[in-house]
């Protein structure tokens, strides 16, 4: 009997809300949970759908020469740019709380990029990386020879400076927001120990700071993805190679009705993000003990 009671309340508590929940779970089923079953069913079959092919879209992407080097790019990208982005973010917090000043004009200058419409940056992009650029003027003025920034491996560092540009304002509140759930307390305490700033931010600082890291990294990656609008309305559809990255090649298959190596392709990454997913929680569980 002490075995049914909370089975029968559960059940009890699921005839209440599941009415409130059906609406929203019926949205997921339809545009969701059955358009992705639908994609790996997709992903063992031919372009059409009505015909089995096994394991063939895999292998065929795991071969193809485009998509390995999408994967190395995109990987390079987010292994380059998350890093810095979070450190130039929480840099940039750190100093615009140590101005004690919130609403200061220097915090609102970092949000401005988020603000600047795509077709905006595109034509600031040309206007500093094209070959005749007032980049390369700034250049040819120091006695230096000018670069080709987008039909060269400079192309990628572009593309980063825009990422960080682009996203370090965004980042930099959600800092400040941890920054201000950190009570003054634990300052005025190691201050008075005679623990310096250094010593404050390493002890203090990073570990209360350890539950915003997962949120800001996420919300980080999300927005790594979008970079791609900028990077193709300036390049096309095959941009330099240093700069092709996972979104051109799913842009390009979806173009040309590739169908079957698309679907396998996207649950690739779909097994890919998982995995990472799983790791990070498995470290983050061993790091809070």
């Amino acid at each position: 009997m002490r075995q049914k009671k909370p089975i029968q309340t559960h059940l009890r508590q699921l005839k209440t809300v599941l009415p409130f929940l059906a609406p929203s779970l019926g949205g997921l089923c339809v545009f969701v949970l059955i358009p992705f079953a639908d994609t790996v069913r997709r992903s063992f079959c031919n372009a059409m759908g009505n015909r089995w092919v096994g394991l063939t879209n895999y292998t065929q992407v795991l071969t193809n020469s485009a998509f390995q080097l999408a994967a190395e790019n995109t990987a390079k990208f987010l292994c380059v740019c998350l890093p810095l982005l979070l450190g130039v973010s929480l840099a940039l917090a750190l100093m615009v709380r140590a101005q004690h000043r919130k609403n200061s004009v220097f915090q609102s200058t970092f949000l401005l990029p988020m603000a600047v419409p795509v077709s905006a940056i595109v034509l600031l992009w040309k206007v500093l990386f094209s070959d005749s650029g007032l980049v390369n003027g700034v250049i040819a003025s120091l006695g230096g020879e000018p670069v080709s920034f987008l039909s060269t491996n400079a192309a990628f560092w572009v593309l980063v400076v825009t990422y960080l540009w682009k996203n370090a304002g965004y980042d930099m509140i959600l800092w400040l927001a941890g920054l201000d759930n950190i009570s003054r307390d634990l300052y005025e305490a190691a201050a008075a120990d005679g623990a310096g700033p250094l010593q404050q931010f390493r002890y203090i600082t990073l570990p209360e700071l350890r539950p915003m890291v997962g949120v800001v990294g996420l919300l980080s990656l999300i927005n790594s993805f979008k970079v791609f609008r900028e990077a193709y309305l300036v390049a096309g559809n095959y941009p330099h190679e240093s700069m092709y990255l996972l979104q051109h090649l799913f842009n390009n298959w979806f173009l040309d009705l590739d169908m079957g190596r698309l679907t396998a392709a996207a649950c690739l990454m779909v097994l890919v993000l998982l995995g990472v997913i799983a790791l990070g929680r498995r470290y983050w569980r061993l790091e809070t003990g």
